[in-house]
């Protein structure tokens, strides 16, 4: 794939889609790609002018769709003033190179769409080093043999991140920030293992939402921590982690963690360059998929989600699937018959709340072997234990009788199990 410019205007580019069918790939789940495609396009800020499904028997190696093809398609575009042509699937940067010569404009995969939606919403440092990282690494094959320095770029779809900096450095100089960056994000990874322990010492569980991008995950975690995040109608709204505390009807206080939204097709290296971030996955105690019941092609979706887990090895981790948006016919309609396919599901409506009071009850009582609620009366000399149940548990109500203090409390059942049970209340 040739070097990429584009002009110092802000206005939106204008893009041509094309999506292939190979074989007897059924033709509704290509269109359906293309519809994804069509929203990615719109987040990137890309105003799309036409498209095109190529229906194939087979790959081509040198343009991916065949050099006729490629010619008829390439007429259609000089007739409608195209900034760029954006691919549903990956390009070798053999076959961008071809394309971008027969089409006589700029060329973007799939691949290269998503990295820069997510350099577009990466706001923390820590979302921005994930997203270079795996910016970096995408373009190392694109550089091999074709120079080596990356041209000073400016912004642009498929074009911001290490280009938006103007870095002008050979493969030598990348691999030095490569270093950089994963010496970064371990340090990154170490602070987060640090803040878990503290969590698990005060016995809090930790909980995350995973799910397919634009399911309704941030707005579920404000509708149930008042975390007032970003909510959006657009794919991956969300980039950057949030967590909030959310109290059970029991008392007993979690973290709820909000992650990035998955995607079908989603690249392997985007994958480990979030692996600091999708962490929270692994460590998690419950995993909450939540699932747009209302979606036309929603099993899909679950089975991409379920995909991630498996590379994230978090396949066995239990997990409440949430059905959302069950407001919406469909969503009421599909998720009756898909709930039978989990342990543990609820129906809900994030935009109304409707049942996310059965959604916590469902964890309260998940949840429930890894709490102790215990009465306890302790003398009042005991200033150590006293201190540590405050600081490893959550004391709900505490009294003076006498020289003693009549404490009720949450604590881990790890915790409980150090406790002297003479100090425990029958």
């Amino acid at each position: 794939m040739t070097s990429l410019h584009t002009t110092s205007s802000d206005a939106p580019e204008t893009a041509w889609l094309i999506a292939t069918t190979v074989g007897d790939q059924p033709n509704a789940e290509v269109e359906d790609s293309l519809r994804e495609l069509r929203a990615l396009a719109d987040t990137a800020h890309a105003v799309v002018t036409g498209e095109t499904l190529c229906r194939l028997r087979t790959l081509h190696p040198a343009t991916y769709i065949g050099r006729g093809k490629a010619t008829d398609i390439a007429a259609q575009i000089q007739a409608s003033d195209v900034a760029l042509v954006i691919f549903d699937d990956d390009l070798s940067p053999a076959q961008g190179r071809t394309l971008e010569k027969l089409f006589g404009v700029r060329v973007v995969d799939r691949t290269q769409l998503i990295l820069d939606i997510f350099a577009q919403r990466a706001l923390t440092l820590e979302g921005r080093l994930q997203v270079e990282l795996a910016q970096l690494r995408y373009l190392i094959p694109r550089l091999r043999g074709l120079w080596t320095h990356l041209e000073r770029q400016r912004g642009g779809i498929g074009l911001k991140g290490p280009g938006e900096k103007q870095l002008e450095m050979d493969r030598r100089h990348i691999d030095q920030r490569l270093l950089s960056i994963r010496a970064q994000l371990k340090r990154v990874r170490q602070r987060r293992a640090e803040l878990r322990r503290g969590r698990r010492r005060h016995g809090w569980a930790l909980l995350t939402l995973v799910g397919y991008t634009n399911a309704g995950k941030s707005t579920l975690l404000n509708r149930l921590t008042q975390a007032g995040v970003l909510t959006d109608n657009q794919l991956f709204a969300t980039l950057d982690p949030t967590t909030r505390q959310l109290q059970l009807p029991n008392h007993q206080p979690c973290l709820l963690t909000d992650t990035v939204g998955f995607i079908r097709k989603l690249p392997h290296h985007l994958v480990e360059a979030f692996k600091a971030t999708l962490e929270e996955v692994n460590e998690a105690d419950l995993l909450l998929h939540v699932i747009d019941a209302s979606q036309p092609r929603v099993e899909e979706q679950i089975a991409s989600v379920e995909a991630v887990l498996k590379e994230l090895g978090a396949q066995d981790k239990t997990v409440i699937a949430v059905f959302n948006k069950t407001d919406l016919d469909r969503g009421q309609h599909q998720s009756t018959y898909l709930a039978d396919r989990f342990p543990h599901s609820v129906r809900i409506s994030a935009i109304t709340g409707d049942g996310t009071t059965t959604l916590c009850q469902i964890i309260e009582d998940l949840l429930r072997n890894r709490v102790r609620h215990l009465h306890l009366k302790i003398p009042v000399g005991e200033g150590r234990l006293i201190a540590s149940l405050h600081a490893n548990g959550k004391v709900l109500d505490q009294k003076v009788q006498g020289k003693h203090l009549l404490i009720e409390a949450l604590v881990s059942a790890s915790f409980a199990a150090t406790i002297d049970p003479a100090l425990i209340c029958r």
